[in-house]
């Protein structure tokens, strides 16, 4: 609220359009200011509060093919840390623990793993969260643990993401970008498995610098200009903000 109001303020002051900007939407043109990446791209979006899939055909065309059902990754991240006893943030806390551990100590579950033919590529993360604070009533190594659980992570975002690249080859045939982005986007294991996952599939990824993952202002002024650059005329000064404003509803669809 404080910073609609402030650009509100800046936009009356100097006679310039206010542009409302999902912040979803900075997540997504991030790679567009970084890496020039053209349109389409495929982009998985994965921070604290969200874990998406959606084929970003221009600045007003995003198709969600998977979202989470429950927990976001990054969510499932911090609590992880927290059921282990690692600080905050989490992501970062347990992705150090894990590299000194046994990704195969722990059979955790991958929920929604090798489902095929459906209409959508969502995740899961609770069943995995939970898993873990099981595993945490008994007397464990952090690290084996830490380990196991980003071990299930990426099998869960590689496999979504893997039908997710079905999915918009058939919406968009010839396209061939991946665009990974959100906080824990700076994950390097995970980075490695996604990697992976393109060359296999033939597609090229693309990943923000770590400063530019996180919630930042570059993104957002960013996402601004990608609006008035495909024709956004700008939004009244008696806009409100949104709680929740899902990326793939904001345009079309």
């Amino acid at each position: 609220m404080v910073g609609l109001t402030t650009a509100k303020a800046l936009a009356l002051g100097a006679g310039k359009p206010l542009v409302a900007v999902n912040h979803l939407m900075g997540h997504a043109m991030t790679a567009r200011l970084t890496h020039g990446v053209e349109f389409p791209f495929l982009l998985l979006l994965v921070s604290g509060g969200h874990c998406q899939l959606v084929g970003v055909g221009a600045a007003d065309d995003f198709r969600l093919y998977g979202s989470t059902i429950d927990d976001a990754v990054g969510e499932a991240f911090d609590k992880t840390a927290k059921i282990l006893g690692l600080p905050y943030p989490g992501g970062p806390a347990v992705e150090r623990a894990a590299k000194s551990g046994n990704p195969k100590a722990f059979d955790l579950p991958r929920p929604l793993l090798n489902r095929r033919g459906e209409a959508r590529a969502d995740f899961s993360f609770s069943g995995l969260k939970t898993a873990v604070r099981q595993l945490a009533q008994d007397t464990i190594s952090v690290e084996d643990a830490s380990a196991s659980f980003q071990a299930a992570v990426i099998d869960i975002l590689t496999d979504r993401s893997r039908m997710a690249m079905e999915m918009f080859r058939r919406d968009f045939p010839g396209a061939r970008n991946f665009v990974v982005a959100g906080g824990v986007a700076a994950n390097q294991a995970i980075g490695v498995a996604l990697t992976r996952l393109c060359q296999e599939e033939g597609f090229v990824i693309q990943v923000p610098p770590p400063g530019l993952c996180t919630d930042n202002a570059a993104m957002i002024a960013w996402a601004g200009v990608e609006q008035l650059s495909a024709g956004a005329a700008g939004d009244s000064l008696s806009i409100s903000p949104r709680a929740r404003w899902p990326l793939a509803g904001t345009f079309t669809a």
